[in-house]
């Protein structure tokens, strides 16, 4: 009988441990994407609204803002998860120098123990463009 307890308990300690894994994992894998989505979309966004008439008049690289933000909005929304929901929020726009700043959250529902469990993921970011002379 005691050895029968002992098996049982550690069979739900392994069913709980690894329940407990693939939760954190999943948050975990979320963060890292949303992150490195939201770095590589602004650096493509960044040089895809570099102002090119203003580049060949003065020789000084700026942005279109607009620009920027609908490139931003375009990009991020093709390559973004479509289980999650997001909320762009664009702070600054500096044309020149060109910078931004920027977060984007995303809500992301889990189900634990038959409870919905919603969590918050944000990420920010400033970024400046930096080009060689």
């Amino acid at each position: 009988m005691k050895e029968s307890f002992w098996g049982s308990m550690i069979l739900m300690l392994g069913v709980t441990s690894i329940v407990f894994i693939y939760f954190f994992q999943n948050i975990t894998n979320t963060d890292q994407q949303n992150y490195t989505l939201l770095r590589e979309t602004t650096e493509a966004a960044m040089y895809d609204a570099i102002d090119q008439a203003e580049y060949a008049k003065t020789g000084n690289i700026s942005i279109d803002g607009e620009k920027f933000a609908e490139i931003f909005v375009r990009r991020f929304a093709e390559n973004a998860s479509l289980s999650n929901t997001y909320v762009i929020d664009i702070y600054d726009i500096s044309e020149y120098p060109p910078k931004v700043s920027l977060r984007v959250r995303s809500k992301q529902t889990s189900t634990v123990a038959n409870e919905v469990v919603d969590f918050t993921i944000d990420n920010k970011i400033d970024a400046i463009l930096e080009t060689p002379y």
